[in-house]
């Protein structure tokens, strides 16, 4: 079924049979108490509650017309295995690196597998059908196999949803550009860290760069 959604700079066709729904790190960690966000005092329960709501719409409406639904979570491994060590930027930047050195107390219990923090959350909890990518980059196309299962599945449309919208949602979003697919960033469905024009930053640079940009209501609206 090919559907057109209104967005911008223009309109998008999507083949349905050919779109998958990226759902991006809504995991205990960014978005509940007791995580890592509330622990480092930056969970900002309100975006986040929000955020978890209107992903629960998108989500439904994909499962209802059959679109295959990817979750990524971030992950690291019992004693930070896939950190890329003291040699890798991303062991001196990612903020839950960054946390667990400067709190290690808290090592092996932050976006640790099988850990509660690393969990996707309860509302969004993916079904059998859905497929899960454990990440260790911002990019979910970065030492994972993304690329080949969205191969696999002759996926070429994706749109996405999550956290953040300025670092995991952009750095996948513009991955995804570049490995040729399709993006179209469902803006209200994603939620920003830091100040909150960073969030228009993003849609400008999917809107004129990168891809397409629409909303929650028009996406399901056009879905139906």
């Amino acid at each position: 079924m090919e559907v057109i959604v209104p967005a911008e700079p223009e309109p998008i066709k999507l083949d349905t049979n050919r779109t998958a729904l990226i759902v991006v790190d809504m995991q205990n960690s960014f978005c509940k108490k007791g995580g890592m966000f509330d622990y480092l005092g930056k969970l900002n329960e309100v975006k986040t509650k929000r955020v978890i709501e209107v992903d629960k719409q998108v989500i439904e409406a994909f499962r209802n017309k059959a679109i295959k639904i990817i979750y990524l979570r971030m992950t690291y491994g019992p004693d930070l295995a896939g950190s890329g060590g003291a040699e890798s930027p991303n062991y001196w930047k990612e903020s839950g690196l960054v946390a667990m050195r400067q709190h290690p107390e808290m090592k092996g219990k932050f976006l640790t597998l099988d850990t509660w923090d690393w969990e996707i959350v309860d509302e969004l909890k993916p079904e059998p059908d859905d497929i899960t990518v454990n990440k260790s980059r911002y990019s979910g196309f970065v030492n994972t196999a993304l690329d080949d299962i969205l191969k696999k599945h002759n996926i070429k449309y994706l749109a996405f949803i999550g956290l953040f919208t300025n670092v995991c949602v952009e750095s996948t979003l513009r991955d995804a550009f570049f490995h040729e697919y399709f993006p179209l960033l469902v803006s209200d469905a994603c939620g920003n860290t830091g100040p909150d024009y960073v969030q228009d930053a993003t849609v400008w640079n999917v809107t004129s760069v990168f891809g397409w940009v629409t909303t929650t209501d028009d996406l399901i609206k056009s879905l139906n």
